[in-house]
């Protein structure tokens, strides 16, 4: 697969990157970030997907979060998709609205015309893109984590509890936990999944952790003081769903801290080590 480099800086001792390619999954060009440790320059290291939440690019996590300093002294590679297909002939919401279309992939293959041509993130995040990675970097896709935030964070949970053996670990910041349940949610998936509430249970991670998901390590953050928590995160659900089945995650909740990637800041120094213990 042919990709191409439009970023390079050095940072930590080793390199931040940004690429575009034209992707098979999504039917246009998609952009991802990378950083690489400076263990990357002799040996093949662990890597992390992060993926990001609604509106948001590959860049914004690379920008605001400062996991860089953390993947160095770990020696682990990140990886930082973009939320959703994007360009001329990619459909977006009719109204503009920020909550779907570009930049709110959801992470999920959708069936409905006109949006199953593009919007294919599930396949895309799981088969096309640690093809490419493991094709063009030294990773080792044996060692894989991911992680995200908000539509990320559900993304994140829901592709762990559904791929357990490409995945040693799993964590989020402020995820939406069960977007069949949600205003979020429930827009986009009666968009790209049809009126068929049943079929929208195989991306919801409470969903998934009752029909009996294999556990996986699992850390989420949750600051409660987040505008969303009440109505679009509702992570009371997902511990609820944790204690029905004995399913043994690490789920905090951080007094003071909102849903800004200042929260994502404070905590993903800890992420990055809770991934670095299960990845060795």
């Amino acid at each position: 697969m042919h990709i191409e480099q439009v970023a390079a800086n050095r940072c930590f001792e080793g390199s931040q990157l940004r690429f575009t390619h034209t992707a098979d999954t999504t039917h246009c060009d998609m952009n991802f970030s990378v950083y690489l440790p400076p263990a990357a320059d002799q040996e093949r290291v662990p890597v992390i997907y992060w993926l990001s939440g609604l509106t948001c690019t590959d860049e914004n996590f690379v920008q605001k979060a400062g996991a860089q300093r953390y993947a160095a002294e770990h020696g682990v590679a990140i990886i930082a998709p973009d939320t959703s297909p994007r360009g001329d002939a990619v459909p977006d919401d009719a109204d503009g609205a920020w909550d779907f279309g570009l930049g709110a992939g959801f992470y999920l293959n959708a069936t409905q015309t006109p949006w199953n041509t593009h919007y294919q993130m599930y396949d895309y995040i799981t088969q096309e893109l640690p093809v490419l990675i493991a094709e063009h970097f030294p990773v080792d896709q044996d060692r894989s984590a991911i992680m995200g935030h908000s539509m990320g964070g559900h993304g994140a949970l829901t592709i762990a509890l559904k791929n357990p053996t490409q995945y040693r670990s799993v964590s989020a910041f402020s995820p939406i936990v069960a977007p069949t349940q949600c205003p979020w949610g429930e827009k986009a998936f009666s968009h790209y999944l049809g009126d068929n509430r049943e079929s929208w249970q195989a991306y919801d991670s409470c969903e998934l952790i009752r029909r009996g998901a294999e556990a996986l390590p699992m850390l989420v953050d949750q600051g409660e003081s987040d505008d969303f928590l009440s109505e679009q995160l509702k992570t009371e659900l997902l511990e609820q769903a944790c204690a029905e089945t004995g399913y043994a995650a690490t789920i905090r909740r951080q007094p003071g801290y909102d849903h800004s990637y200042f929260f994502i800041a404070s905590f993903i120094g800890s992420h990055i080590a809770f991934h670095a213990r299960a990845l060795r």
